[in-house]
């Protein structure tokens, strides 16, 4: 009874306040909440939040779930600074949801002098569209948008901030005519940080067919980053074909980046949107895009276009300006598309002998002791590393598509024919390609200095001119993988208003393209108990031409329509012969399986000349440029690392230091 009077006393005279809430030290330091004493009961107040004034709802609360007991605590705290700039820091992306939701926590709604906590759903649901952006700036995810710490379940009763702005985009698009085009992309220039955020923020806007990893650093550091569509990303599927398409190998040839960055966009909008076209080829092939295998050489030829366009520059020409060596190498100015191990010679030198491998021919080890660039070192493994069957390398200045060999077999003619065993596939690829482009097939192009008119915008490499270290030649006699060279026009860096033409002139170039992967045969070599066997040959006679299985035993192997007679081989197994009749109007592989009985190993004198699987496993084998990862750094030694670009829109405001924005803390 005495306890109750106590009680009673301490209400009437108004000087009981709400319990002091205890911070941890560390959330102190980090500025993630305060020790604070309500010094009056929460009660809802007029809505004045200046950033936030576009939100659903007129009242909030104070003290709010951060603890600023008042508006002015509020707004010049780290957390509102961050979403007054949150818009320029992630170029636009995630705005206004991230804004709104982080609104929805500094101000909650308040009814009845009562806080509605802000929903869970909508913040996870906000974190999986908007953590990538985070990632590309390198920023930690604000503590404040925490979905289990400051937000509410549907069941205990909350406030969904995102249904207003959401209900006006369904708005927006129903009024759209069908008329007006279904994908937008915006046909500009992209930078790399640019470029980085576009293909991440595509890749989780269609997390389901999508996703990106990086193969590499240049050697100023940047990523090799790769975006990659299939129906199951991240994973090898039985009998889907692997294709890529590789850009901006050279710096200064830029259009091949620009217009590998928009069919990124255009896969990942019109799959959703429901293309028929664009869900089948995701669903049968998987699609790996590096746009820039050169962002270095990129940075250089962008920086000098930007120069030239100063208007206080006389006899500027804009983009014309660049020239055709600018930023043309990488950093260590290496011309990458010289740097591949040159296997061509090998070939030229064994091809006569029955006792050599003329594919899938090792590197030699003299290889290792040059200047190999990381972006070559990065690609070649990437290369071996996935079952690749077909491939585009995307140049420019001139416009045709050449195959291999880029090499001459003459070393003493630089322009000779010098054709693969598979010219016929090449011919056909080149064809699929150049026929599909608006222009690159018709005799009255106007050509940047060559003459193509006799075979209609394709020509094989060293016919056209001779070079050693070639990646496409590579890619033919070390792997599985057919690679054509596209070269996309005369004008190296194209001014930007040229960007939309362009990409009508390719799109259905580029998806013609890859559907033609689908052609030939593919099937599975196994043993007699089912297993598949890895590293198999499949041979096709009067074709000096071997593909090998991949892991689970599947293959594939590009053919023209006709009579083929295939032999499938593994050691230690039989082999097994097929005659295959691949018709004219057939528009996808044929089917052809493998069976193979085990049988004793028996010495070959063969085996003492054929470059070994082991020989062929041989890859820097002095371990010389491998990447050692720096180990990790402790705390002391966090605190003195230099601070990132953003930290300046913090630290000059006069509020302390956001920690908690750094990725390391």
């Amino acid at each position: 009874m005495l306890l109750k009077v106590l009680l009673l006393f301490l209400l009437l005279t108004g000087s009981w306040s709400a319990p002091q809430r205890t911070c941890a030290p560390e959330e102190q330091l980090f500025g993630r909440c305060n020790n604070y004493v309500f010094e009056e009961k929460p009660k809802c107040t007029e809505m004045n939040l200046g950033y936030c004034t576009d939100l659903e709802y007129s009242r909030t609360i104070f003290p709010n779930i951060l603890g600023h007991r008042t508006r002015v605590e509020a707004e010049s705290g780290a957390e509102y600074l961050l979403l007054s700039v949150i818009h320029g820091l992630l170029n636009g992306e995630c705005s206004p949801e991230i804004r709104l939701v982080g609104c929805s926590v500094l101000a909650s709604p308040c009814q009845n002098n009562r806080m509605i906590k802000p929903c869970r759903s909508s913040c996870e649901a906000l974190r999986k569209d908007c953590s990538h952006a985070f990632d590309a700036i390198e920023m930690a995810w604000p503590y404040f948008l925490d979905c289990d710490r400051f937000f509410a379940s549907d069941q205990e009763g909350c406030f969904d901030p995102l249904a207003g702005l959401r209900a006006r985009q369904e708005l927006a698009l129903s009024s759209l005519s069908p008329e007006e085009p279904s994908t937008i992309i915006q046909f500009t220039y992209t930078s790399n940080a640019q470029m980085y955020n576009l293909l991440r923020r595509t890749a989780a806007k269609c997390s389901h067919i999508s996703h990106v990893y990086s193969i590499g650093r240049s050697n100023e550091g940047r990523d090799l980053l790769v975006i990659e569509f299939s129906n199951n990303p991240g994973k090898h599927e039985l009998l889907e074909p692997e294709i890529k398409l590789v850009g901006n190998m050279h710096g200064n040839e830029v259009l091949g980046r620009q217009l590998l960055i928009y069919l990124a966009q255009y896969l990942c909008s019109e799959y959703i949107l429901g293309n028929q076209r664009i869900q089948t080829l995701i669903n049968t092939t998987r699609i790996h895009i590096l746009a820039s295998m050169n962002p270095d050489g990129y940075e250089l030829a962008a920086s000098e276009v930007e120069d030239n366009s100063d208007p206080e520059l006389s006899n500027h020409e804009g983009h014309l300006l660049n020239g055709w060596t600018n930023g043309r190498t990488n950093a260590q100015n290496i011309d990458l598309n010289r740097n591949f191990p040159d296997l061509t010679s090998v070939y030229y030198r064994n091809r006569r002998s029955r006792h050599y491998r003329t594919d899938h021919i090792p590197i030699p080890d003299a290889y290792w002791f040059g200047k190999v660039a990381p972006e070559t070192y990065a690609v070649m493994k990437w290369i071996r590393s996935l079952p690749f069957v077909q491939s585009a390398s995307l140049h420019g200045g001139e416009l045709v598509i050449s195959y291999p060999f880029d090499f001459s077999r003459h070393p003493h003619e630089e322009r000779i024919f010098s054709p693969t065993p598979d010219e016929q596939i090449f011919k056909q690829l080149a064809r699929t390609y150049a026929d599909a482009h608006a222009t690159m097939s018709n005799n009255d192009t106007d050509r940047c200095g060559a003459s193509f008119f006799r075979t209609r915008g394709i020509i094989n490499g060293a016919l056209w001119y001779s070079f050693a270290g070639g990646m496409s030649d590579f890619n033919y006699l070390h792997t599985n993988c057919f690679e054509i060279t596209v070269e996309l026009g005369c004008d190296k860096f194209p001014s930007e208003v040229e960007l939309y033409p362009e990409w009508k002139n390719n799109k259905e170039s580029l998806l013609s393209f890859m559907e033609s992967v689908h052609r030939g045969v593919k099937g599975v070599v196994r043993d007699v108990d089912g297993n598949g066997i890895k590293g198999a040959t499949i041979s096709v006679r009067g074709i000096r031409k071997d593909v090998t299985t991949a892991e689970d035993g599947d293959y594939w192997r590009l053919l023209n329509p006709g009579t083929h007679i295939l032999t499938a081989t593994a050691k230690g197994f039989s082999r097994v012969t097929k005659r295959v009749h691949i018709p004219h109007n057939m528009n996808k592989a044929g089917r052809v399986d493998f069976v193979l009985d085990k049988v004793p190993v028996e010495p070959d004198i063969d085996d003492h000349f054929f470059p070994t699987e082991d020989t062929w496993d041989r890859f820097d084998p002095y371990n010389q440029f491998e990447r050692v990862s720096e180990p990790g750094l402790g705390g002391e030694e966090i605190e003195r690392q230099e601070k990132p670009w953003w930290w300046n829109y913090f630290s000059q405001s006069g509020i302390t230091p956001p920690n908690w924005l750094l990725r390391h803390v």
